[in-house]
């Protein structure tokens, strides 16, 4: 073939590879429709909301291919449902396009739990929404603090701050409401356990704020040798009288390791409740 062309004049040579040359591209044109599946255009169904199992069934039915692009969270949401799709359901495409999908996670990511104690119950419920969790029970005990936060819940029990649980968890509070009318006598907590004196107190519905010495390592090997206010008062014409508390407000107590003596001196003769 080669001898062929070279024993004919240039010119001949020219349109020889001139035509050859038109030839390709009349063949490639002639099979670009089909290279390109033009006239192969379909609608992409909306999978929005299915399972995404289910999803890569209807697609590749279709004709398409199918790849998890992104996952986000939403709790209202089966897990592993279709959140979005690219493109747009109903949209006019060639078959074989790439359809990309949003799913909703297997598992909610992890928050830290913040100190949200001392915090009005709406500020509170604004940190949860922003974190992406729940408010769960309210409840109430006497405080002078009405309608702060005075403790926090998850699952029943006490969480503290930086503690990680999966976001859309529900947080419960107990909240202040208000000293209460009652007057009770000042509790005696003098000698007794940390445990114990925290026990008593809030049975009475009353707070407390507790003091270690710099000697206490182990609350548990603690003793209150100070609490204020005391049990007993001053003397009112002569006699000495109970102090009384309301539900929701607060004494305080110290503690140390070594256990109260008590000075037996000042022991009180005639007792009686304060005067109105």
């Amino acid at each position: 073939m080669f001898k062929f062309l070279t024993q004919k004049p240039l010119w001949i040579n020219i349109l020889v590879a001139i035509g050859l040359f038109m030839l390709l591209i009349f063949i490639f044109l002639g099979s670009l429709d089909f290279i390109t599946k033009h006239g192969s255009n379909v609608t992409v169904p909306s999978v929005i909301g299915k399972n995404l199992e289910a999803a890569k069934k209807i697609l590749e039915a279709k004709g398409f291919e199918v790849e998890v692009q992104d996952s986000v969270f939403i709790d209202s949401l089966p897990r592993l449902t279709v959140t979005r799709q690219t493109p747009d359901e109903n949209a006019t495409v060639k078959v074989n396009r790439i359809i990309f999908l949003t799913i909703n996670r297997a598992l909610p990511p992890l928050v830290e739990m913040p100190n949200l104690i001392g915090f009005s119950i709406r500020t509170a419920q604004m940190y949860l929404e922003n974190l992406g969790l729940h408010l769960g029970d309210t409840t109430f005990r006497p405080d002078i603090a009405k309608n702060a936060v005075l403790e926090q819940l998850y699952q029943g029990a006490p969480i503290t701050s930086g503690t990680k649980i999966y976001m859309g968890s529900t947080i419960s509070f107990v909240l202040g409401n208000g000293i209460g009318d009652q007057e009770m006598q000042v509790p005696d907590v003098l000698g007794k356990t940390f445990e114990i004196a925290s026990t008593t107190i809030r049975s009475l519905n009353v707070n407390f704020t507790s003091v270690f010495d710099a000697d206490v390592v182990d609350s548990a090997n603690a003793y209150v040798y100070k609490q204020r206010p005391e049990k007993y008062g001053p003397s009112l014409d002569g006699q000495k009288h109970y102090n009384v508390i309301k539900p929701g407000q607060n004494i305080d107590i110290f503690l140390s390791v070594k256990p109260y003596v008590p000075d037996s001196t000042k022991a009180p003769q005639e007792l009686s409740m304060p005067k109105e």
